[in-house]
């Protein structure tokens, strides 16, 4: 899992928001399966060279958020999800900001749903 996340401290966004998002994103896309054991926070904390409290506070929202659950004594495990409302979710949120931004340039549907498919194979 630790392979799948970035974390970029030049980034606007705070840390903590970026793992919390990278792991969501993992978790809704399946390569973090329910019932799997998440590295422990000092582990995180020493992979992504941040501050253990930054990690502390996106597991605390993971999990707050029901993306995580935690036992007494054990490790922090993926929360069984139903996917389909939260990768709906997901995408919305930010199919709400592409259009508001499209709209704010000037960019026509046809032009972006055009982009869309332009840009779809280079990621």
């Amino acid at each position: 899992m630790l392979d799948l996340i970035h974390v970029n401290p030049n980034s606007a966004e705070p840390i903590y928001k970026q793992l919390f998002d990278q792991i969501v994103r993992l978790i809704v896309s399946g390569k973090a399966q329910a019932g799997e054991e998440l590295p422990s926070v000092r582990k995180l904390a020493e992979h992504f060279s941040v501050n253990p409290m930054t990690v502390s506070r996106a597991i605390g929202q993971l999990v707050d958020q029901g993306w995580l659950e935690r036992r007494r004594g054990q490790p922090t495990r993926v929360a069984p999800q139903q996917t389909t409302q939260q990768t709906d979710n997901l995408l919305h949120k930010n199919l709400d900001i592409l259009i508001s931004d499209a709209k704010q340039l000037g960019i026509s549907k046809t032009e972006l749903i055009s982009l869309i498919d332009k840009n779809w194979g280079q990621e």
